[in-house]
Order: C-alpha cells, then sequence, then structure tokens
C-alpha cells in the first residue's frame, strides 16, 4: 500500500476529523485514524463510536488499495512540523509499518490492524427519511441554536438540537429550561413529517466544517443514527433517544408589551452593567417607561452599582423585569440584526427576544429568556 499526498492537504482533511476523537476512548483502536485506499482514493476514518467523521481524498500517485490503523496524535504532531510538500507513505500491510517519506528524510511508525476499527453505523432504508438542503440553511440552522442546548445528564434529549420537519418548514430547536431558541425556515419544504435530536458534538463537528462547503448537503436519517454527507466529509451520528418538550407549548403568545431598540447598543450597556451585578446571580434589571430603557445591576455585598439609559421604541405599561446577565449577553449575541424586539408580559412571564428585520426571506428566528425574580 503505497502513496504521494500534499503534507498540507492531508493535515487539512485530518484536522477537520480529528475532532471527533474522544481524550478517553473506550477502545485503544479509537485513538487511531482508519486509512482505506482503494485505487486513487483515499478515505480516512475518525470515531469514538457515537460520532464517526469520515474524509475522502483523491490522489494521483497511489498503488496497492488496503487499509491501516495509523496512530492519530504522533500523525497530526509530525504533519504539522512539515512545510508544504509531497510525502510518500509506503506502508506494509503485513508488519503494519508505516514508513513516511519526506523530501530530506524518513519517518517510521507502526499501525494496527484497520479490521479492527468499529463499523460505521448505517441508516436502515426502510426506516429511512432523506432531506437536500443547503449547506448555509444548516450551517445557520446549527449556529444560532447550538449555545442553547443544555449539559443535563437526567435530561439527555435537552442536550442536542431538535430538527423537526414538516412539509411547510425545517425547524431548528434547542433549550436548556432556562433559554430556548427556535429556528425555523418556512422557505424549505421537506415534503416529510419526521424529526430527530442530534447531540452536540456533532453539531459542533458541522458548525466547524460547514463553512468550507459550497453543494448542497444531503441528510438520512432513521430512529438512531443520523448521516450528513458533504462534498468531501461524511458524518454519521447515533442520536438522542426520547421525545423532545413540546417546545411550542413553553413559547408564550400573548406577550403585548413592544420594546424595539438597538441591540448592539444594549449589547454593549449589558458588558459594562453586569460587571457590577452579584457574581452569584448574575442579575440585570431591565425598567422601561416611556421610550427609555434603564439597565442596571447591584451587588450590595460589595457596595457597588451601575446603571445605564437606552432610547427605544416602547408600546405598552411600564415595566421592570430581571434576566441572568450573561443569557441576555450570549442571546444578543446570536442575533445578527440591527434592531431586537422584546415582546414582554410581567416579570414572571419569558421575555421573547426576536430580530426587528430578517437578513434571509423565509426566515423565523425566535428567542426565549425566563426572568430572575427581583429583590427589593
Amino acid at each position: 500500500m503505497k502513496f504521494v499526498v500534499s503534507s498540507s492537504d492531508l493535515l487539512s482533511h485530518l484536522q477537520a476529523i480529528s475532532r471527533v476523537i474522544s481524550s478517553k476512548n473506550s477502545l485503544p483502536i479509537l485513538d487511531n485514524f482508519l486509512f482505506n485506499l482503494e485505487g486513487n482514493g483515499l478515505e480516512i476514518t475518525a470515531s469514538d463510536l457515537e460520532s464517526t467523521f469520515i474524509t475522502r481524498m483523491t490522489l494521483e500517485n497511489a498503488s496497492e488499495s488496503g487499509n491501516i490503523a495509523i496512530p492519530a496524535k504522533i500523525l497530526l504532531d509530525t504533519l504539522k512540523e512539515f512545510p508544504d510538500q509531497p510525502l510518500t507513505f509506503d506502508i506494509s500491510l503485513e508488519t503494519l509499518s508505516v514508513v513516511i517519506i519526506s523530501a530530506n528524510g524518513q519517518f517510521n511508525i507502526i499501525g494496527q490492524n484497520g479490521i479492527d476499527f468499529p463499523q460505521v453505523p448505517t441508516v436502515k432504508s426502510e426506516k429511512k427519511t432523506s432531506l437536500r438542503i443547503n449547506y448555509e440553511v444548516l450551517m445557520n440552522g446549527i449556529t444560532k441554536t447550538l449555545f442553547a442546548t443544555a449539559d443535563d445528564e437526567l435530561r439527555p434529549v435537552m442536550n442536542g438540537i431538535f430538527i423537526e420537519l414538516t412539509d411547510s418548514s425545517l425547524t431548528f430547536v434547542a433549550s436548556d429550561a432556562h433559554k430556548l431558541v427556535r429556528y425555523r425556515r418556512n422557505d424549505i419544504k421537506p415534503d416529510a413529517n419526521a424529526s430527530f435530536i442530534l447531540p452536540k458534538k456533532p453539531a459542533a463537528l458541522l458548525k466547524n466544517i460547514l463553512p468550507k462547503e459550497s453543494n448542497d448537503i444531503q441528510i438520512e436519517f432513521d430512529d438512531k443514527n443520523a448521516v450528513f454527507t458533504l462534498t468531501n466529509f461524511t458524518l454519521v451520528s447515533r442520536l438522542v433517544e426520547g421525545n423532545y418538550p413540546s417546545y411550542n407549548s413553553v413559547i408564550p403568545t400573548d406577550n403585548p408589551n413592544s420594546l424595539t431598540i438597538d441591540r448592539l447598543e444594549l449589547y454593549n450597556a449589558l458588558r459594562r452593567v453586569s460587571v457590577f451585578a452579584n457574581q452569584a446571580s448574575n442579575l440585570v434589571k431591565l425598567s422601561i417607561a416611556g421610550n427609555q430603557l434603564t439597565v442596571s445591576a447591584q451587588d450590595l455585598d460589595f457596595s457597588i452599582s451601575a446603571y445605564e439609559r437606552l432610547s427605544g421604541q416602547y408600546e405598552g405599561d411600564d415595566l421592570e423585569i430581571g434576566f441572568k446577565s450573561s443569557f441576555l449577553i450570549e442571546i444578543l449575541s446570536n442575533l445578527s440584526s440591527g434592531d431586537v424586539i422584546f415582546k414582554l408580559n410581567d416579570p414572571s412571564r419569558a421575555g421573547i427576544m426576536v430580530p426587528a428585520e430578517t437578513e434571509i426571506e423565509g426566515e423565523d428566528i425566535l428567542m426565549l429568556l425566563m426572568p430572575m425574580m427581583i429583590t427589593i
């Protein structure tokens, strides 16, 4: 088994899929990349059993098909030190020796038998749902919701992104019980009624790789696994089992008080004022009267306080409501519009934040944040 490959090209592909490798693998073989050469096609696989990431490269100079597992860490550490140059991999499938020949030297590694690498899970054809969507739709759906996923060992369904297909829209939902994000695309008509929960780790892997994509993404899933097929990559993920809570039931429909305000001004004000909030509660108070919003925080233990006044457009009764500042800052940083609209009811009801204008036609973004009790 022998092939020639560009050091920088190989490093780029390996770094992309290496993020799936766990630091505490249950199987030692999972500390390796699986190299599989067939003709001029090189397929490299990394896995942590829950997620499997595969990348494909086309080589101009290759001979003798076969597969071998090569230690990931030493291979990555070696490739990082090379300037861009062709490298020759000369691999003996009998002795499992891997010889890497550069312009000025030779590097020897011992691999493992590729047959020991776990099989890639497949999607059952009788239970399969398929969808082909633009890469930007998937990237935006994951990017806008990933930050709101939970870390809840008791409720694993909350630790992923709920992706729901209907014949009229495609919806991404994430929630940690304090905040909820719903990203919906009404311009996507999947022509199917199905859903799945994508775990946080593979969602983060997709978020990193999708900006390099330029073609449509093929998604196939059943009740156990989902397969995302990109131009040069395939990600196979085991899905979170269980039923996602009814997210529509927690979104209030009768928030009559509406505040429109410059998102960046409010974001920066919150960053400054929240420094003075109690470190335990992180509470900031929003006081709205007329067209003026006052953002305030205090920490009685240290006798410090701060407030800033901002102008906006407000329709409704005067209102005071408290939020955890870190959550509110996070929500504002994940909205990209110039102005943001707050839809509020009373200090004990969830507040809704939506962009005043959407950048993409058919895009519907809603972010919900539970309030905190204001102590007098």
